[in-house]
């Protein structure tokens, strides 16, 4: 596969996960009647930006991530104080603009001094204009623009913050669910690409092959049926292949295989390797096995989903709990660049390991987006189980302060796991 290719197919995979993830959130918080800021794939500066309707869609820099910036979770970048001179301007018998500053560029519209103001429930603005006080409805949907920004105003009904605990724990939750959604959707294209295993299989075919390892120095193929190894029949017995691959002792084997219906022979001379968790090293080819395939049925598909489903999140769980009691170096962590690299390398593979390698991220992602750590959505859900049992809301100062702290120590650790990727690449280490 052409680098291009891959580069292209790499960075889809991150945007495709992260976009069904933030989309989650948007759509749910949408549904709930939330007023949706920004709908943002990526941090740090803005590549691409433009505004649909009420919401601004922003391409990031950094392509860590992303958010959907709801109105009231943060303070309201925009305010306007009592004896501020402002002007307004006034479409039917609501202000639809409210211009903060060069006041003096504005046409068509009423200066005034603000007597009063409220943007949230009674949406009414008090001006004194040339020394008589007049009073106008705010349109809901009034945009203020200050500094060539415009800010659209949050009536409270709008506002996060106002909606029921549900709606609010939806639009969180909605997130994390729509990449399980999105990895069982990957997983059944899997199935229904690398289909299922045929009824008493009457070969074994190559599965995967490691890149610098001998069988792919010696032209072996995936899809190559063996026949036979050093004149011994094989079947499908894939023993006796590990017997006489560990039992060569680095002597070159010649394999006989069957490739697009012709019969070709290799020599291969294994190289003794030792593999992470093995206690000692053997003799190795580095290939993996398969055996001919059939198209999954329906039903098949959305069964076997679900067993993937199920030993992929054990896997994931697993890596957490090695992560919690210590059983783990930094070099077995990795951050965005390492799994850019990963996500590379499967992605030159082809696209069947490829949806396999995304459903992965996708499920790894839902998982660990909730777990309850400040500044993830399980945290958030966490605080708001903590209203629902009280009664009332915690101070949202203090609930911003935790999850900043955790956002913060994210970073870091992200930071760390990146400088070292980065070393890593330097050094010639995969």
């Amino acid at each position: 596969m052409h680098m291009i290719q891959v580069v292209f197919l790499t960075v889809l995979v991150f945007f495709v996960i992260v976009t069904i993830h933030e989309w989650g959130h948007f759509y749910f918080a949408k549904r709930a009647g939330i007023l949706v800021r920004e709908f943002a794939i990526g941090f740090g500066p803005k590549l691409i930006s433009f505004k649909r309707g009420e919401t601004r869609y922003t391409l990031r820099l950094l392509p860590a991530g992303g958010f959907v910036r709801m109105a009231g979770e943060d303070p309201e970048i925009v305010d306007v104080a009592e004896g501020q001179t402002i002007a307004v301007k006034v479409v039917g018998d609501s202000v639809t603009r409210l211009y903060l500053d060069r006041l003096d560029e504005r046409s068509g519209v009423i200066r005034g001094e603000v007597v009063h103001i409220d943007l949230e429930r009674k949406l009414s603005v008090a001006l004194d204009v040339d020394g008589v006080t007049e009073t106008y409805r705010v349109h809901p949907q009034a945009l203020m623009i200050s500094k060539g920004r415009e800010t659209q105003i949050a009536p409270v009904d709008r506002q996060f913050g106002s909606k029921t605990i549900g709606q609010r724990a939806l639009a969180i939750f909605a997130g994390p669910f729509m990449n399980f959604v999105l990895a069982f959707v990957l997983v059944g294209i899997y199935i229904q690409l690398s289909g299922v295993t045929v009824d008493n299989p009457d070969k074994i075919l190559i599965g995967t092959i490691e890149r610098s390892m001998p069988a792919y120095d010696a032209g072996l193929k995936v899809g190559d049926e063996i026949r036979s190894i050093n004149g011994i029949a094989i079947g499908i017995d894939t023993e006796k292949v590990r017997a006489i691959i560990s039992g060569s002792a680095g002597k070159p084997t010649s394999w006989e295989v069957i490739r697009d219906g012709e019969v070709r022979t290799l020599s291969i001379t294994p190289e003794l390797r030792k593999l992470d968790g093995e206690k000692e090293a053997s003799y190795k080819v580095g290939i993996s096995y398969a055996y001919p395939t059939r198209q999954a049925t329906f039903g098949e598909t959305i069964k076997l989903s679900g067993q993937y489903m199920k030993a992929m999140t054990v896997a994931i769980f697993d890596g957490f709990k090695k992560l919690i009691f210590g059983e783990f170096k930094l070099d077995d962590l990795g951050g965005p660049v390492r799994t850019a690299e990963v996500t590379g390398q499967i992605a030159s593979q082809g696209i069947t390991k490829l949806t396999s390698w995304a459903a992965l991220l996708s499920l790894y992602l839902g998982i660990f987006n909730l777990l309850p750590i400040p500044a993830l959505d399980g945290s958030r859900l966490i605080f708001l189980g903590v209203e629902a049992v009280r009664g009332r809301p915690l101070d949202p100062n203090r609930e911003s302060l935790v999850h900043f702290i955790g956002f913060a120590m994210i970073m870091l650790l992200m930071l760390v796991v990146t400088y070292n990727d980065i070393l890593r690449l330097f050094r010639g280490e995969h």
